[in-house]
């Protein structure tokens, strides 16, 4: 074979071999993708601590569903323990666990309600919000004023008011305040004994299967910020929000909507927000809701310092009257 045509052939295996390896290297990316390598080292995927901790949450749920199946049919086996994850916060019921029947309807239209207050309850809402948005995660975040915390703390002394408060009193009272029924189609929040108050107490009820009755439960109601030495400053806390807060709730803290004109993130002040009265208009409250859970999807990233100051500044701010001051006047 003369030289040029030796040439010729290895230039020809040389290509060859970078395509068949082209290929190989794709293959091998491709099957990466797919965790394929796992299946050959008898591995499993890897997950992160967030995705842990929800397996390890659902895993304490189904575990008291079955040990209170095997408690029902048989009351000689040990009961079962309240459920809990992994960092002692109580675990509500899940989705699946929704009974048929009647009071599975009033879980579900309770939920409805409870996350689409304006749509589900619209002739008592006078504003763009939602219990969810407070309570969050449909009332199931700990620290966000859980709804299975306050279910089994009711009928409950409250010195605010110097009397015995049910849930359903404590649900008219959101509705006044928070929802500012004052400015709904009604006027009002629901007329005692109405299907809302049911509907949500049966969600509640749900949420709390498993929690124990009269206990103050750890995540309850959100926290306690100590008061720090430069208190609370309305300036420092416009500086926080613009920072932190405005890309969701707007610079002039209207909140967001999405093409449909459904609020995604709720107004904090002015005259589609909570009114004098709700009790995330109290400094204290605000702050403590604040550094717990925002900006969503970052809790506990703001000092403090932050958490005053910004709460300090929202409720500072215009937003409808407290009824309680509309009828002192009349």
């Amino acid at each position: 074979m003369s030289k040029l045509g030796l040439q010729a052939s290895l230039g020809k295996r040389i290509i060859l071999g970078l395509v068949v390896a082209l290929v190989l290297l794709g293959i091998g990316f491709f099957f990466a993708r797919l965790g394929g390598w796992n299946y050959f080292l008898r591995s499993e995927p890897s997950i992160d601590q967030g995705e842990q901790n929800v397996q390890n949450a659902s895993q304490a749920r189904q575990s008291f569903v079955d040990d209170m199946a095997a408690w029902n049919a048989d009351p000689s086996k040990p009961p079962a323990g309240i459920p809990v994850d992994q960092d002692g916060y109580f675990q509500p019921s899940l989705d699946r666990e929704i009974p048929d029947g009647e009071f599975g309807d009033a879980v579900r239209r309770g939920r409805e309600i409870f996350t689409n207050t304006g749509t589900n309850a619209t002739e008592f809402v006078g504003n763009d919000l939602a219990c969810s948005n407070c309570h969050l995660d449909a009332g199931r975040r700990p620290n966000a004023a859980p709804m299975w915390a306050a279910a089994v703390k009711y009928p409950a002394y409250r010195s605010k008011n110097e009397m015995i408060n049910t849930m359903e009193d404590r649900v008219h009272g959101c509705f006044t305040y928070s929802m500012n029924a004052q400015d709904s189609p009604s006027g009002g929040p629901p007329p005692r004994g109405h299907q809302v108050y049911k509907d949500l107490e049966s969600y509640f009820f749900w949420l709390a299967q498993g929690a124990p009755i009269n206990t103050h439960l750890p995540g309850a109601g959100y926290p306690e910020l100590a008061e720090t030495e430069l208190g609370a400053d309305i300036g420092r806390g416009e500086s926080v929000f613009s920072a932190n807060c405005a890309a969701c709730h707007g610079d002039n803290g209207q909140g967001r909507r999405d093409l449909n004109g459904r609020v995604i993130f709720p107004p904090l002040w002015g005259d589609h927000s909570f009114n004098w009265g709700a009790g995330m208009h109290r400094v204290n409250t605000a702050a403590g809701f604040i550094k717990a859970n925002m900006p969503l999807g970052k809790p506990y990233s703001l000092t403090d310092q932050e958490a005053w100051d910004v709460a300090a500044y929202i409720t500072s701010k215009d937003r409808p009257i407290d009824p309680r001051d509309v009828d002192k006047s009349q």
